[in-house]
């Protein structure tokens, strides 16, 4: 989840911006519903009071006119209170006479708009007294001139009159305003908890990954040999197919096993029967024949260890406990190397494991332990330790020890420093091959007893 390419990271990123989007979209539509909703409060409150207005007025016998009552609002008897009514002859302005004015307009007077045309309704917004901004209605409405036919002219037009009815918009602005805050922090509320929702989701969502890849981890150290337990419709085809592909994988190992197997008995048993019948001839070329085959045992020996490592190497889920591999490979030395009087000292934690075969493991060991028997006067320590995911085993000898050129003879060179010890020659090269093999090295250096000091690194289950 920390890095944009994890699943878990994208599907909140998809999730938040998914849900940003709702929540602004949302919160905007709602506060213009409001707004809209407080503006047509506003304007119904107007026109109703434009309608007692239009009622109250009655044209006087002098042409006027004239208000009968006026609208049961103390603000519009209010100076500045924001609510102002305003009646205009048509064609009047400025401070023309004739114009009748709610007692809050005081001095001042109303713009009277242009929009009204006939007997509709006009709705709009102007500066009134004070700055203010009002929101305002107007109707024109005409009535019969009583002057014109009280002279007897039956034919006069009819007066006309703008109605104007205002208000200040403050108010519902205030309202807005307070709806918008809380809103804000409505909605933030809810975009927290469906952040908080889509981690949770996320989290049991892809818990099925996390003990996939816990148990594929078991695999790989060795915990476990397969893919076991029930799981989600969508992840149980991933288990079912890597629990194939283990299967498959011990399958061509072991197929690869078998081949090694049959491969160094058809090399060895016609060595094993020239070697024998040079044996039986005295001269040069029995002398060569056994030489020649003597590097073809050698050759095949190693090359068929390298390739059945390498075979093994790879396998996924194998693991080997150190301790019970190097006891047993200790007893072994002592009673090959114990008439001689050399003892083997081991010190293994038995939490220690190496994450591979244990024939390899024991390949390896055994042959830094068999040559330290070889070498050693009396002691063979072997110790071991694991940290950082590599596990180190140490055979120390107090033999003669080599210096760095031998060591370098013996390793790279894969020469015998002495022909009078029995063995092939090729086990500290055998040991640096299969180590490579599995990442790890073969170091060589001085002990504290005196001899040589073999650490072998391999990894750590």
């Amino acid at each position: 989840m920390r890095t944009p390419s994890s699943l878990a990271f994208r599907l909140i990123a998809a999730a938040a911006l998914v849900s940003l989007a709702g929540i602004v979209a949302g919160g905007l539509l709602l506060s213009n519903v409001f707004r809209a909703s407080v503006e047509r409060q506003l304007d119904d409150r107007l026109v109703a009071d434009m309608e007692n207005l239009i009622a109250a007025a009655e044209p006087a016998p002098n042409g006027a006119l004239m208000m009968m009552n006026t609208i049961a609002d103390q603000r519009y008897d209010t100076a500045f209170s924001g609510w102002y009514w305003q009646v205009t002859p048509e064609g009047e302005g400025g401070d023309g006479g004739g114009r009748l004015t709610s007692r809050s307009l005081w001095d001042k007077s109303l713009t009277a708009p242009g929009d009204a045309t006939g007997g509709a309704l006009a709705r709009g917004y102007a500066k009134g007294p004070e700055n203010q901004e009002l929101r305002y209605v107007v109707r024109r409405i005409s009535f019969p001139d009583m002057a014109a036919l009280a002279n007897g002219s039956e034919n006069a037009p009819p007066k006309t009159y703008l109605f104007a009815v205002a208000a200040d918009r403050a108010k519902g602005e205030a309202e807005a305003a307070n709806f918008d805050a809380t809103l804000l922090w409505s909605l933030g509320a809810m975009g927290l908890f469906l952040t908080l929702a889509t981690l949770l989701q996320v989290r049991v969502g892809l818990r099925p990954l996390t003990v996939v890849r816990e148990r594929l981890q078991a695999i790989r150290t060795g915990k476990a040999q397969r893919l076991e337990g029930s799981y989600p419709a969508e992840i149980a085809p991933l288990a079912d197919e890597v629990n194939q592909l283990l299967t498959h994988n011990a399958e061509v190992v072991q197929r690869a096993r078998t081949h090694v197997g049959n491969l160094a008995h058809g090399l060895k048993t016609p060595l094993s029967v020239l070697t024998n019948e040079a044996s039986l001839v005295k001269g040069p070329l029995s002398d060569t024949v056994l030489k020649q085959a003597a590097v073809m045992r050698r050759q095949v020996d190693h090359y068929l260890a390298r390739a059945r490592a390498a075979a093994s190497a790879e396998v996924i889920g194998v693991r080997t406990e150190a301790g019970p591999v190097i006891a047993d490979l200790a007893r072994t030395m002592e009673k090959i190397y114990g008439r001689k009087g050399v003892e083997y000292e081991a010190e293994i934690p038995m939490s220690l494991a190496f994450r591979g075969e244990r024939q390899d493991f024991e390949e390896v060991v055994g042959n830094l332990m068999d040559n330290a028997g070889k070498w050693a006067a009396t002691l063979v320590r072997v110790s071991a330790e694991g940290s950082a995911g590599r596990l180190v085993v140490t055979i120390e000898d107090d033999g003669p020890g080599l210096t760095d050129e031998e060591q370098v003879r013996v390793l790279e060179k894969r020469e015998r420093l002495d022909e009078k010890v029995p063995g092939s020659g090729l086990g500290l090269g055998i040991v640096r091959d299969i180590a490579d093999l599995y990442g790890g090295r073969l170091d060589l250096g001085r002990s504290e007893l005196g001899g040589l000091k073999a650490a072998l690194t391999l990894p750590l289950a």
